[in-house]
Order: C-alpha cells, then sequence, then structure tokens
C-alpha cells in the first residue's frame, strides 16, 4: 500500500496521454487508485489490509499500453474507499456524519442504503469504515476538490475525443471478485460488458467488444451482474456521438486476491487487452465504424 501523509504534495488523479491521440477511444480507470491519506487511515477502525478490499487492484497497469495505442488514460490515485467517483457527487448518507448535509444530496439512493455512496460508509464484506462520525465539511471537500476536477477532466477528454473523430467511445475499466456470478447458469465470468441496457453505447459497438473478448477464450457476460455504474450512464450518449461501455475483469485471471499480488497471469491477461483494444481499432480505421456509429 501507498500512504500519503501530505496528500496535497502528489495529484489525485493523472491522465497519461499519448504523444498524438490516434483512436477515438477514452479509457477510465476510476477505483485503481492505492495512495490512502494518512489522515483517512487514523479516522478508519480498519487495518490498510481490510481497507483495500474494495480497490480494482492494478487495472491501471493493466491497461497502460493503451497510451501507446494512442488513447488517453485517466487513472486516480485515491482510493474508491475514500472517494467514490462512479457515484453522483452527492449520494451521502446522512448518518455517517456529523453536522447537516446539504439539502440537495441525494440521501435515499440504493447506493447510500448498501453503505456505497459517493463517501463510502463500507467496503466489501460490510465492515464498516470508520470509528466514528465523519466531519460534513471534509466529504464535501473531497467532492470539491478532487470529485468535480476528476469528472471536469473526463468531460474534456471526451468532448475533445468527439470533436476530434466525430464520436468518443469511452471505456470504464474495472475489476471484479472472482466469487461473482452472472449470465445463465450463474457462471463465474472472465468479463462483464455493462451498456446500462443497450442506453449508453450502440449495440454494435457492445456486441464487438463481447465477440473480441470471446475470442480470446474469454467467458463473457453482459450487463450481469454489472451493468455499468454513475460514469456508464451518465457520459453514454449514442445519439450525440458519445458511447459509453464498462468492462470488469475477474481478478483470479491476474491477481492474488488475498495477497493483492500480481499472479502468473497478470502479463497475459495485459497482452490480451492489447490485442482488444487493437481489435476494437481496426473495426474504427477508415472510418466505417466510426460512421456508424456516429449515425446512431
Amino acid at each position: 500500500m501507498q500512504t500519503a501523509r501530505n496528500p496535497a504534495a502528489e495529484p489525485h488523479f493523472e491522465i497519461l496521454t499519448p504523444r498524438r491521440q490516434q483512436l477515438p477511444m477514452v479509457f477510465n480507470s476510476p477505483h485503481s487508485g492505492r495512495t490512502y491519506p494518512a489522515d483517512f487511515l487514523a479516522a478508519s477502525r480498519l487495518s490498510e489490509w481490510a481497507i483495500r478490499r474494495s480497490e480494482d487492484t492494478f487495472v491501471d497497469e493493466l491497461f497502460a499500453p493503451v497510451v501507446e495505442r494512442g488513447a488517453p488514460l485517466l487513472k486516480a490515485n485515491f482510493p474508491r474507499a475514500w472517494l467514490d467517483v462512479n457515484r453522483e457527487p452527492y449520494e451521502l448518507d446522512p448518518t455517517m456524519f456529523s453536522g447537516r448535509l446539504p439539502t440537495f444530496a441525494n440521501i435515499r439512493s440504493v447506493r447510500v442504503a448498501g453503505g456505497l455512496g459517493t463517501i463510502a460508509r463500507i467496503v466489501s464484506e460490510s465492515e464498516e469504515i470508520y470509528a466514528g462520525p465523519l466531519a460534513v465539511e471534509e466529504g464535501l471537500s473531497r467532492i470539491d476538490l478532487v470529485y468535480k476536477p476528476y469528472h471536469a477532466a473526463l468531460s474534456r477528454l471526451l468532448s475533445r475525443t468527439r470533436t476530434n473523430f466525430g464520436i468518443a467511445v469511452l471505456i470504464d475499466c474495472h475489476s471484479m471478485p472472482s466469487t461473482v456470478r452472472g449470465g445463465i447458469g450463474r457462471l463465474r465470468p472472465d468479463m462483464v460488458i455493462g451498456d446500462r441496457y443497450g442506453t449508453s453505447c450502440a449495440p454494435e459497438l457492445a456486441e464487438l467488444a463481447s465477440d473480441i473478448l470471446t475470442r480470446y477464450g474469454y467467458s463473457v457476460c453482459r450487463n450481469k451482474p454489472y451493468a455499468g455504474g454513475y460514469i456508464t450512464e451518465h457520459y453514454g450518449n449514442p445519439a450525440s456521438g458519445f458511447h459509453a461501455l464498462q468492462l470488469e475483469v475477474n481478478r483470479a485471471l491476474y491477481l492474488d486476491e488475498h495477497w493483492l499480488e500480481k499472479n502468473e497471469g497478470f502479463e497475459r491477461l495485459r497482452s490480451d487487452l492489447v490485442g482488444f483494444v487493437d481489435a476494437l481499432a481496426d473495426a474504427f480505421d477508415g472510418g466505417t465504424a466510426g460512421d456508424r456509429l456516429a449515425a446512431e
């Protein structure tokens, strides 16, 4: 684990950009941050080990080669347990805070009820994060200083891509526990593609992504159990040329889930994901796929 005694001394997130963007794609890794502020750890009732259970560990590294292929990658350095940018900006649980939340906060969402709002109350296995109430000012500060700039950066990347290529395809990159089941027969899939049940991108794109991964030998489910979170829903607008897919990768393919260390499958998976990106890029080569998506 990385801890930062002075979080302001390092960026909360980074944009890895190619020398020249050659693909109409933007990659996003919002849950792979591994820099835990010291004051956050001090306020938690959990050990440093236990609090990492919500990480999409090393997902940013799995997808880092996309930059060499000509696509930008936005990645969080802050942990999901500290701030979740895959939520509405103010999905907040009033029972967590000392003080009154603003009246516009969404305190009744399903995600808030489950303890996984913008400021999470729990990590996996329903373990409470905080030893005591969190000051409202602290929660709102995270939203103002980190959440909003993160989404502003993502919006700029997508808008610039849409302007330059006529379309923008967002791939929102995540990982899932190996115990997750989904699809027909409740199998444990290797990958789950989420397109908000066909609303966040053109159906041809989701089908193409699924077909490519299947050709690489992976079992793929669509929308079950993950249809895509706030980012996929918010930025996916096919009618305007913005297409968003969420891609969940089974952690057992590349990670020792107990020790949170890369296993022998990491390099193979990363290579296959490069092939996945190349195959998507081939579909856009010459503009034919791009023209079809832009016409949706």
